[in-house]
């Protein structure tokens, strides 16, 4: 099943906060567009959900002079998130899940062409809105987690497997 977020000719596509001092730029289609129904996302964007765009941090170009501020969050994993905010109008444009990480997590809804990038996965559906349907669901649900050799297209994984060979020659 094509799912139209990770298409490559949508890309590069930008976004920026609502007062317009952050802009940024995807320059690559996403690894794969998370949509997570955890209580934890749910409380942190007062929503029934987060819809989130993974990618390298490498491919992330802030086009603002004004760099995001950020913060530090609990999560449930215990390891913390750290959150990129507008210093002005305080909205989340993106987060990794600890300091310095090599993947950022997009909040989609920065997006200027929002509309286009679609879930590839919803996740942690146990803990849903009871009145969120999914039956017509056009990619994988899952329960809780799942494990990503099963999720990921070939690209988004060879792209991973690089990333993580890089990260171990600078270690």
């Amino acid at each position: 099943m094509s799912v139209i977020s990770t298409q490559p000719e949508l890309y590069p596509m930008e976004g920026g906060c609502p007062c317009g001092n952050i802009r940024y730029r995807m320059e690559r289609a996403p690894l794969i567009v998370h949509c997570c129904h955890c209580t934890w996302c749910r409380r942190e964007t007062g929503s029934a959900f987060a819809l989130n765009a993974m990618l390298e941090t490498r491919y992330i170009t802030i086009l603002s002079p004004i760099l995001p501020t950020t913060c530090s969050i609990p999560s449930a994993s215990g390891a913390g998130q750290t959150i990129h905010r507008c210093p002005s109008c305080h909205i989340a444009v993106c987060s990794e899940y600890g300091p310095n990480q090599p993947i950022r997590m997009i909040r989609v809804g920065t997006l200027d062409r929002s509309e286009d990038v679609r879930p590839g996965v919803h996740i942690y559906v146990s803990t849903k809105m009871h009145w969120v349907n999914l039956a017509k669901a056009e990619c994988k649900v899952f329960d809780g987690f799942y494990d990503r050799n099963d999720v990921w297209g070939s690209e988004a994984l060879e792209r991973r497997r690089l990333m993580i060979a890089k990260m171990e020659e600078g270690a």
